[in-house]
């Protein structure tokens, strides 16, 4: 298929688009320039793709040619401002992005061949009332920060186009992950690549909220669920939403998460941040039981495990090994866990 994506330079992004041309399909990459070191540079990842479009979300006109350029299959939406501490430095920006990034997709779509139309939003839609039993896909939209709020306007938004302006023969749906880790992410403000900082400098690892629970999954996981979705978009139509989220009773700590990762390494100090910090919740879950029922979908790397296939991700590469070896090597081991086609559209 021709899969049309924006954000594959992000860290998400990249490994998406690794798996989808590993798989077989073109890919029409659409986003702004990679972080340096990231996942992207590291295993070439514009060579995988049919065309390689370096552009701003926001530029309509470009987008709109982009899409057209490509005749794709499907759309899928993954660009985004994707960092709370950065949402409250930058509000307008980020729903700018976010908001009206989405609907220059939705526009141009609607000029396209596209079949079916994928968004990836956030697990932090929800109205955190700090439920520890998961969040389901009916649960009320909400929005503390900049971040999460745009994320929730993002949903709205994309539900009420498909129920507005109906294609015959197109599904529109929308994924909400939780926190997504794996080789290669270099965003500031997340815990795996502070981490990561941190012990390949010697230095110490700083915490805000240790005590923190958030859904830890390995970006395999989430990329085998986005694959899952797609796979049920085809030949329907009209709108649904997904949560793609681990097990709500594996649940590790920022704390433990940090310990985890300092053994798999071998190394790492660690301190707590004495300073005021923007509001950032203490318990987000998903309640994922509808994907797992209805899709065939359930993670397969515990969050312990998530943080060791990071760790001996970066470790292999900072010590001077392929990361297109290890990246393969990861996505074959993770192939053989599933041993049913959980990374094929």
């Amino acid at each position: 298929m021709r899969l049309f994506l924006t954000g594959h330079t992000g860290f998400k992004g990249s490994w998406f688009a690794v798996c989808a041309a590993r798989a077989g399909h073109d890919v029409y990459g659409y986003a702004q320039e990679p972080l340096a070191g990231g996942f992207f540079e590291a295993n070439s990842v514009a060579d995988e793709c049919t065309i390689h479009t370096i552009a701003d979300l926001r530029d309509r006109e470009r987008l709109e040619l982009a899409i057209e350029q490509a005749q794709p299959d499907m759309i899928v939406h993954m660009a985004a401002q994707a960092l709370v501490r950065r949402s409250y430095r930058e509000p307008r920006e980020t729903i700018d992005v976010n908001v009206i990034g989405t609907l220059n997709v939705l526009e141009a779509a609607e000029h396209s061949c596209a079949k079916d139309i994928l968004v990836i939003t956030s697990d932090k839609v929800y109205r955190n009332v700090g439920s520890s039993l998961g969040y389901s896909e009916d649960a009320a939209l909400g929005g503390h920060d900049p971040y999460s709020a745009s994320k929730a306007m993002a949903e709205i938004l994309v539900g009420s186009w498909a129920n507005s302006f109906p294609v015959a023969g197109r599904a529109i749906s929308t994924a909400r992950a939780g926190n997504v880790i794996g080789g290669g992410d270099r965003c500031e403000d997340r815990l795996l690549p502070d981490i990561v900082n941190s012990v390949s400098a010697d230095g110490t690892i700083t915490l805000r909220y240790p005590q923190a629970v958030r859904p830890w999954q390995h970006v395999l996981d989430v990329t085998s669920g986005y694959f899952a979705v797609l796979r049920r978009m085809r030949g329907t139509e009209g709108f649904d939403s997904w949560n793609l989220g681990p097990d709500p009773a594996d649940r590790l700590t920022v704390a433990q998460v940090t310990a985890c990762a300092i053994e798999r390494f071998g190394t790492g100090t660690v301190e707590v941040s004495e300073l005021d910090h923007p509001h950032e919740a203490v318990m987000l879950t998903l309640d994922a039981s509808k994907a797992r029922k209805e899709l065939g979908w359930e993670p397969l790397l515990s969050a312990r495990q998530a943080v060791e296939w990071t760790v001996d991700w970066e470790r292999s590469v900072r010590s001077g090994g392929s990361a297109r070896a290890i990246t393969e090597e990861q996505i074959s081991s993770y192939e053989a866990l599933a041993a049913t086609g959980a990374l094929v559209l």
